[in-house]
């Protein structure tokens, strides 16, 4: 089916804001990706259900972003349809010592919100550069603490276009994993539960930690955050720099010098660049020290060669 017809049946869904051959470097924090085959920015609910239906009904898979962090999308970019939740999902509202956000909200602003409103439990999430939505897939965390400690639910919307509200045990949360990783399911908004704090005292934490990020973390170049999940008893990025890697570079890619678990983007990377330096520092550290390093980023589309 050509493009303008598969156009046709996204509009007779009641999806405007779709484009053709978007290209994903504009999308991810990494600045890197090929284009999708079709990108969709939903204004409302009813334009992310019609989008969810409009695919099903053209057998297109959906690939969901939100600030596009903690992803690699391959050079040949992404078949199928793109979804990213931004400005039109980006509402947040407060509920007593709780805060709904929704899925489109940056996760570093409801955890600001939060700490404004004097309540405690999402300091961590100050220095977490994704959306609510990814957070929750992803069960993110930072400092000793995860999403699922505080999260209560969240609304997910299913293949049919309908909303289902998972309470925390239902998304089966682990290490850098819910079952969203493995199902199909949009999160759409989520409520997580917080108490009472001393509001200086929660300020003075975060403006430490973010002290520390900016000592330790390559903020100046387009990153996607951690590459590697740390293995238990150890850190990747400690197992890297031990292993003589730090500041190692191929083409574009380089391993941060400032923190061995980053890779930047230095000179208009490919992904297959990323890739490349992934898999010689799995390599290395497989060799020295026996350790399988596992990826947390998730890579998305598909090489050049497979288009």
């Amino acid at each position: 089916m050509g493009s303008e017809a598969v156009l046709s049946v996204f509009t007779s869904h009641g999806v405007a804001n779709i484009v053709c051959d978007e290209p994903m470097q504009r999308h991810t924090t990494w600045r890197i990706g090929g284009p999708a085959d079709y990108f969709v920015v939903p204004a409302s609910l009813d334009e992310l259900r019609g989008t969810v239906l409009a695919a099903r009904h053209l057998g297109l898979p959906i690939t969901v972003i939100g600030r596009g962090s903690n992803a690699l999308v391959l050079d040949g970019g992404i078949r199928g349809v793109v979804v990213k939740l931004h400005d039109a999902f980006a509402k947040v509202e407060i509920e007593g010592t709780a805060i709904i956000a929704m899925a489109g909200r940056s996760y570093v602003s409801a955890a600001n919100i939060a700490l404004r409103h004097g309540l405690a439990g999402l300091e961590f999430a100050t220095g977490i550069p994704g959306s609510v939505g990814g957070a929750v897939m992803m069960n993110a965390g930072a400092y000793g603490k995860e999403t699922c400690e505080v999260l209560e639910w969240a609304d997910v919307m299913n293949a049919d276009g309908e909303i289902e509200r998972l309470q925390n045990a239902d998304l089966k949360f682990g290490y850098r994993y819910s079952i969203l990783k493995d199902r199909f399911g949009i999160v759409t908004q989520a409520k997580f539960a917080l108490s009472p704090g001393d509001r200086d005292a929660l300020v003075k934490q975060v403006k430490q930690w973010s002290q520390k990020r900016v000592e330790s973390q390559p903020l100046s170049w387009p990153n996607c955050g951690s590459v590697f999940r740390n293995p238990e008893g150890t850190h990747a990025g400690r197992l890297i720099e031990a292993a003589g890697l730090k500041g190692f570079q191929h083409g574009g890619a380089k391993i941060s010098d400032k923190h061995a678990n980053f890779i930047v983007n230095v000179e208009e990377a490919t992904a297959a660049d990323v890739l490349w330096l992934i898999r010689h520092a799995q390599q290395v550290v497989r060799d020295q020290y026996g350790i399988e390093l596992e990826t947390e980023v998730r890579v998305l589309g598909e090489p050049i060669s497979g288009r």
